[in-house]
């Protein structure tokens, strides 16, 4: 068993949802250890964010899950992570504070250079922002 944190479409709910994913391979469901935040930058990449760790910047929220070493691949596909290919999101490590214990966990952060123009989410949390920005997308747009 791992942990891993997740701060975007992985989320529960979100297009990717961690559970869901696991289920549609026949994997042990995920177990959501609980909410948590990570030091960083989140930013708008359209469909999905992305997190440039930094430790001199604001909390990123997401939630911290033990998940079964099968799920890995799937994640690792979902996210587009190709071994010994540069990808936009890595698979990296770090410690996540969640309940008063500090876990090992990996999770999907992009590269500084990846940001490009990308706006930044600056209450660093995707799925709030993600459903202001739709609901006004909504009125502006008529739907």
């Amino acid at each position: 068993m791992r942990q891993v944190f997740v701060y975007g479409t992985l989320r529960a709910g979100e297009i990717n949802d961690i559970g869901v994913a696991a289920a549609r391979h026949g994997i042990q469901a995920p177990q959501l250890i609980g909410r948590a935040a990570v030091a960083g930058r989140l930013y708008d990449f359209g469909d999905y964010p992305g997190l440039v760790p930094d430790e001199t910047a604001g909390p990123v929220r997401g939630d911290v899950y033990e998940i079964d070493e099968a799920l890995v691949p799937v994640l690792d596909d979902i996210e587009g992570v190709k071994p010994g290919i540069d990808t936009l999101f890595k698979s990296r490590e770090l410690v996540v504070t969640v309940a008063g214990r500090d876990l090992p966990c990996f999770f999907y952060p992009v590269d500084e250079p990846s940001i490009g123009g990308r706006g930044r989410i600056e209450a660093g949390d995707w799925i709030s922002y993600r459903l202001a920005r739709d609901s006004i997308g909504m009125l502006k747009y008529g739907r």
